[in-house]
């Protein structure tokens, strides 16, 4: 099973952005609170499907913070105006009284299309009550001439705006303004205007992610390019590799035997790490990859304590298998103790970091006890197999102890 395949990257591994949003009323007197918190990221979180990014982070940060991070996106500016803006749809008369709102609309029920007739780029927009266009329609039909037109507005200010003053502009605010020439017995309406494709597609989308409940005011962003993430994920994986093979070599070197029985585990603490990481579907970032590596010292340091008691016990004298016995025992607390202190300190950088840091902190508790299982159990497993078979007795060099290191033999 190859589980690095599966794994998913986060954006400075595969490029993408993220924004530090600070989350504010929508209007005077509201609160922001957890469930204010929470309906704004629900609502971006909608917003962020309409782009189609898999595995979005939008996370809470504080008591009114939000940080979205977006892998994989090609047109930041878009994403970026797509998430903040406002998108709040309203059809209104020419005394700007609301006929119908975004809460009308059926879900996904805008879409980008082409006038039959003129081929010019339209919005439709669907509702999710048949009969609301029509019952609008016939009212404006029906009603007095100078006031059959039907205004839809995106971001209609209360108080600010106003239909009799935005249409003696040359660039009126609304998107669209019509006389009603018949009654519309669908449940459908159309917004046509000047509109270039990209301007009815962007029309579609932000219609589609609904309003948000709160104002987001941007305070920090990040953006890393796609070949950059790319260059930095090779640059790191190959310190990783040069990093970790000079460990092995190490570890041969200096423990002979008990060295390869090393390599063996800390091969199996990698595949693991990456199979748990995998199977927790968390993204992987450089951070992570940091952990990851940092795991790997954690889990050479947990055999080196074993090794050097063992070897400590031989040099006293004692048989391979009760220095084997002997050296697993001492080095249990010490390896405990070391292991303990780094999760404690993980688990703090989980509860208190931001996104990037409690990635690391993540990968880094799994790494820590991936290392203990593998360092404590695989290594004591596969050492103590061979050296219960009598095979390694009297084998001094084979565990890195010369015989005139030896103080009783």
């Amino acid at each position: 099973m190859d589980v690095t395949k599966e794994i998913k990257l986060g954006l400075d591994l595969q490029g993408g952005f993220e924004v530090l949003y600070e989350v504010k009323p929508a209007h005077e007197g509201d609160i922001i609170d957890a469930n204010a918190l929470e309906a704004t990221a629900s609502a971006l979180n909608q917003r962020v499907n309409v782009l189609g990014v898999s595995e979005p982070f939008i996370g809470i940060e504080g008591e009114d913070r939000i940080r979205v991070q977006l892998a994989g996106v090609e047109d930041q500016n878009y994403a970026r105006e797509l998430i903040s803006g406002e998108a709040e749809l309203t059809i209104r008369n020419i005394y700007d009284e609301v006929l119908a709102d975004g809460s009308d609309l059926r879900q996904g029920g805008a879409n980008a299309n082409f006038q039959p007739e003129t081929n010019e780029p339209i919005v439709n927009v669907t509702f999710q009550d048949s009969s609301l266009m029509q019952q609008i329609t016939a009212e404006l039909y029906n009603g007095p001439p100078e006031e059959n037109m039907l205004v839809i507005w995106l971001d209609f200010e209360e108080g600010v705006d106003s239909y009799l003053e935005e249409r003696m502009k040359p660039d009126p605010k609304y998107i669209s303004a019509a006389v009603v020439r018949s009654v519309i017995n669908s449940p459908t309406a159309t917004i046509s205007g000047d509109f270039t494709i990209e301007e009815t597609r962007h029309i579609a989308d932000v219609l589609n992610a609904g309003a948000l409940p709160t104002k987001l005011e941007e305070l920090s962003s990040n953006s890393v390019g796609a070949s950059l993430g790319e260059r930095a994920m090779q640059q790191t994986i190959y310190a990783g590799f040069i990093g970790i093979a000079l460990i092995f070599i190490y570890m041969l070197i200096y423990y002979r035997f008990m060295g390869m029985i090393a390599v063996v585990t800390l091969s199996a603490y990698i595949y693991l790490v990456l199979l748990v990481f995998n199977l927790m579907n968390v993204v992987l970032t450089l951070p992570g990859i940091a952990a990851l590596i940092l795991g790997v010292g954690m889990a050479v340091d947990a055999n080196i304590i074993t090794y050097e008691r063992i070897k400590d016990e031989i040099r006293s004298g004692k048989s391979i298998l009760s220095a084997f016995k002997a050296g697993s025992k001492r080095s249990l607390s010490t390896i405990l103790d070391a292991n303990i202190t780094t999760i404690l300190a993980a688990v703090v950088l989980l509860a208190f970091g931001t996104s990037s840091v409690q990635g690391f902190a993540v990968m880094l508790i799994v790494s820590i006890l991936t290392s203990f299982v593998t360092a404590i159990f695989g290594t004591r497993l596969l050492l103590g197999f061979w050296v219960k078979s009598r095979a390694l007795d009297k084998k001094y060099r084979l565990f890195g102890v010369k015989e005139d290191q030896i103080s009783e033999l």
